[in-house]
């Protein structure tokens, strides 16, 4: 079996070493999706100099042409972000509109630049907004190039207004780790289904 591999983008607002439940809940998504041949790392965007824009390279020292990389080398993304105030963390829109440059990139056989990768999200937080968030980032994936797997959504929300983190919530949800190992299989089949029967064209 070919060895995929995976890209969580860690948009935590806080920088490392900082502990980030969204951080964790990516991992455990490439520990879930270890299970089918994938390997993968994991990109905290805010240990790194993102700048803002909406093109592939932004000048100046920006960091995202080398997590541009990243993303092009993996056939699965994976988004992990919290929730504030109801939606993405702003770090998680901030890499959404890095992305959106990839509407005008192609690769060698003139297709989308996105065609033929897989993306995911995971969602934290300790108020309502995980189905909001996830609708809504997904839906920008897939506009520019990303196939979504069925159930390609995780997540793990507290007490509505309360401040227990997913980090130090003890004992893990079943719902939760079962939204995970779902998310993981079926993000590997489709990504190893497009592999080897690759989209024709835009």
């Amino acid at each position: 079996m070919t060895t995929l591999k995976a890209l969580v983008l860690g948009c935590s607002l806080k920088k490392s070493p900082a502990p980030s439940s969204a951080e964790l809940l990516g991992r455990e998504v490439l520990a879930a999706l270890a299970d089918h041949d994938v390997d993968g790392e994991v990109v905290r965007v805010v240990d790194h100099d993102v700048r803002f824009g909406v093109s592939t390279d932004e000048g100046d020292g920006d960091a995202w042409p080398r997590i541009r990389e990243k993303v092009l080398a993996a056939q699965i993304l994976v988004i992990a972000t919290p929730i504030w105030m109801g939606q993405p963390s702003s770090v998680c829109k901030l890499v959404l509109e890095r992305l959106d440059a990839e509407l005008s990139e192609t690769d060698d056989q003139g297709r989308p630049s996105m065609y033929g990768k897989v993306a995911t999200v995971a969602v934290v937080g300790n108020e309502d907004g995980a189905h909001h968030v996830t609708a809504e980032v997904l839906q920008a994936l897939n506009d520019v190039g990303f196939s979504i797997p069925a159930a390609g959504g995780t997540y793990w929300v507290g007490e509505a207004m309360g401040s227990l983190d997913y980090q130090d919530a003890g004992p893990k949800p079943d719902t939760t780790g079962k939204a995970t190992t779902a998310l993981a299989a079926n993000a590997a089949h489709l990504a190893r289904l497009l592999a080897e029967n690759p989209y024709s064209g835009g």
